[in-house]
This record gives structure tokens, sequence and C-alpha cells, in this order.
């Protein structure tokens, strides 16, 4: 008997779930909110749900592990120490539990949380054929000690390397390793390699491997930037026990309305790419465009508090915005507007320069480029003479810019600028977006870069992951 093994991708978040299935039950692991995926995984291969396991509270998503337990009257198997709202198969370590032909042995890892287990796969002869690894031991690196918070992080780092150690001694070298965090993900305490490893692939290559326990907290701790704002309201909603999500189309605006919305205190959220809205807006709308990292930067700078409202000329962009809303636990918007933003009578413009245009721009001092991008991506490089506030901070620190100045925004895809380039426009500023990768600036031979440093501002720890 062969146990195969299906991905499910959540690449917008850098996370990855898994169905394990020996061809009539199955074992869902660490799966997303939208549920419909693993169904329709579920009905292709006609397959029983056998169980539902979460390796731990997810700190960067809502999960949707336990209503699809409850839908298909499945186990929902998480650790017995986390304090959950709701009941569940508790697992402890070295518990084994069967699914179908197969099973699993539960293992305790702490490190990326305290209560954190990882499960090896064992097939039919009782022998190990993968490991299910969560935010432990993933591609090359491990999942960041921090954040359960700062006063945490020294011991979960600790915790960590012994994990890490725990799993290659158990394990054979040819034994699949299958994380949930590192492809893309903030969880990742360092960037991650590959697309899938092994045992043996680890022990030559993971730095909780190769270092000492001391130099491995040092540098996994000073390697650490900031994480996504919206991670504060995960953990709490999987303890709790997340609900049914609704997909469902939201109610739809007129044009006076969404001029109400817009002067109101209502976040209003333009999902369409940044080309199109540079070409045409509305003052007061937000840009986010729904086909880039869109969950992670709305749910980084959006008051959960407030109300939400999505416009786009294409209705397929409220569809996709929904489902990456839920996963981080916007569960429903509370209107949208479907139509052309060249219908208003008022719209906004703004200008699109490229990195060529910037050596010249820099010898006007009306003209100040401002970089949007994380501290860890300044201290590597920057462009000499620019400015520095990250975009998870433009909002406080407004009180910094001119109006006297015009601002030339960029980060490292063009995504945030335009994000930011909306903030800033909103605010009553001049601004101009870079609209392209700042690879094009390492390209641009009169514009000095400075690389190894990061002005006189303070400077947290290096992110690797660098998602954009």
């Amino acid at each position: 008997m062969t146990i195969e093994i299906i991905s499910v991708d959540t690449p917008t978040l850098g996370d990855r779930g898994y169905i394990a299935h020996d061809g009539k039950t199955a074992l869902v692991v660490d799966p997303q909110r939208d549920i419909d995926r693993v169904e329709q995984i579920l009905a292709k291969h006609s397959l029983e749900l056998g169980a539902v396991v979460e390796t731990h509270m997810h700190n960067d998503y809502v999960s949707g592990g336990l209503v699809l337990a409850k839908k298909y009257q499945a186990k929902y198997i998480t650790s017995a120490d986390d304090p959950v709202s709701f009941d569940r198969v508790a697992a402890r370590d070295l518990e084994e539990f069967s699914i179908g032909n197969f099973g699993i042995k539960a293992l305790h890892t702490p490190g990326h949380t305290f209560t954190h287990l990882s499960y090896i796969l064992v097939n039919q002869q009782g022998k190990s054929s993968g490991i299910f690894t969560g935010g432990s031991l993933l591609h090359g690196s491990t999942g960041r000690p921090d954040l359960l918070g700062a006063d945490h992080a020294i011991k979960l780092a600790q915790l960590q390397h012994g994990s890490a150690h725990r799993i290659v001694d158990l394990l054979e070298d040819s034994t699949q390793i299958f994380p949930t965090h590192g492809f893309g993900s903030f969880c990742a305490a360092t960037s991650t390699s590959g697309d899938s490893s092994t045992i043996q692939d680890e022990k030559k290559s993971n730095p909780a491997l190769q270092l000492s326990v001391e130099r491995f907290v040092s540098e996994t701790l000073a390697g650490l930037d900031v994480y996504p704002a919206y991670y504060k309201h995960m953990g709490p909603a999987n303890l709790a026990g997340p609900g049914a999500i609704d997909l469902s189309e939201l109610p739809r605006l007129s044009t006076d309305e969404l001029l109400k919305r817009i002067a109101g205190d209502d976040w209003v959220v333009d999902l369409r790419d940044k080309d199109s809205w540079a070409k045409s807006h509305l003052l007061g709308t937000k840009n986010f465009g729904v086909n880039g990292s869109f969950a992670t930067y709305l749910g980084w700078l959006f008051p959960y508090e407030k109300e939400l409202v999505l416009i786009s000329n294409k209705a397929s962009d409220f569809s996709l915005a929904q489902r990456e809303l839920v996963r981080i636990g916007i569960d429903r918007p509370s209107a949208s507007y479907l139509g052309e933003i060249t219908d208003f009578a008022e719209i906004k413009t703004t200008e699109v320069v490229e990195f060529k245009d910037v050596p010249q721009a820099l010898t006007d001092s009306e003209i100040v480029v401002l970089d949007v991008r994380r501290n860890s991506e300044r201290r590597a490089s920057h462009i000499v003479g620019s400015i520095h506030i990250p975009l998870h901070e433009l909002s406080v620190r407004m009180s910094e810019l001119s109006k006297d100045k015009t601002y030339w925004v960029h980060c490292a895809g063009a995504y945030r600028a335009s994000i930011a380039a909306s903030i800033v426009q909103n605010a009553g500023f001049n601004v101009v977006l870079i609209n392209e990768s700042y690879d094009k600036a390492l390209q641009v031979k009169d514009l000095a870069i400075a690389t190894g440093t990061a002005d006189h501002q303070p400077v947290a720890p290096s992110d690797t992951t660098e998602k954009e």
C-alpha cells in the first residue's frame, strides 16, 4: 500500500496544507479556512475523510479544520495542551492514531509554539514514510520562535533547536519532510530553500542542525524582522473554534452610496492592479491589488474594527478577495461596488516613473524618494539619498512628510509602493509611483546604491523572507 500526499497550497500566505490517503481514507493536515478546496480533492479521488489534524494553533491564518471535521464527522486532532474551546481528540507526545490503513504518531516539537506537535506518517507495515512538521523543521529553516512575544522568544528558539534534532534523530535519512510554513510565509525564521526535502537534506543544510544551540538562538533572533499585525487575531480565533464561512456575493453599492462610504469612516479598498489604479482612482480609497499579496498587506494595515468596502471593475475580484480575507479572519466585507472608476465625475491619477528617472529626480530639492520596504530589505541595499518609512509604519509617521515635497515611492516589486502611494495621496501629499521592481534600480548606472547599512535609522533584525 502506498500513501499518497497531495499538497494544498496557499501561495499568497506562503502556507501549505496536505491530504494524505491510502486510496480510500484521507487525513487532512493544517487546512486553510476555505475548505471547499479540500472537499474538491476528496471528491475527485473518492476519499472518505478519516481525520483532520493541526500541528499547532496557527498564528498566520484561521483554520478550517474544526468545520471540516464536524461536517464529515471525522476525528479532529490537536495538541492536548492547547486550551481550546471545543471538543477534539487530544494528542500527546508519541501517541498514535489510526486513519484507514495507515496511521500517524504525534511528536512534541516545541519552538514555533510551546505546544507544537509534528506527526510522523506511519504506513501499514509500521514504518515511517514522512513527517508533517508544521512550523517546526522547514525546508532549510525553522519556524520563527517570536510569535508568542519577545519574552518567550529565547526559550522557544532553544526548544526549536532541540525539536529539529529530535526529528532527525528519530527518523531515517530518506524520510520526506512536509512543513506547513516556509513557502514565503512570515512564519519562517529565515528564508527557506526548495519545494521538498528529506531528513538527509536537512542534516546537510539546516541551520538548526548545523549550529550549536547558543549560536542558533543568537543568529535566529538577530535575523527576525516584523511580522504582519493581523497575526494577533489568529491564535485567539483558532483557540475559540472558527465557524463556517460565507463566500456569497456581497451587497452592491450605487455610485452615491459608494461616495458616502468614502466620505465616512469606512475602509474602501480598490482591488484593481496598480497600473489600473494609477490611471484612474477615487481619492480616499486605498489600492490593494487582489492579485498581489493582498491578504498579507491588507490584514497588516486594516483596523479590524472598521467596516470594509471593496471596489473593482471585475466581479471575479470580489470572489477572490473574499476567499483571501476569510483566511485571516475578515469574514464578511460590508459591501462592494462594481463598475468603472472613469464613470465618476472626479477621479485622480498618479504619475508613474521608472528607476532610470530617479537619478535626475534626486537632484531636485522638491522631490523625495520614499522607500517603504522593511528594515531588513533597506539594510541589505538602498538608494543613497532616499528616505525610509516601512509601509506598516507609514500611517503613524505621516507627520514626517512635507506638503512642499513630491514623494516618489518604491518598494521591492511596486505592490507595496502602490499601497503606500494611495495612503500618502489620501493624506494630501503629492505622490509618484516608481512602478518597477527594485532589481531594476540596481541596473541604473547613475544611481548610487548603498549596501550593508540603513543610514542612521534604527535597524530591526533581518527578515529574509522578503515577501512582496
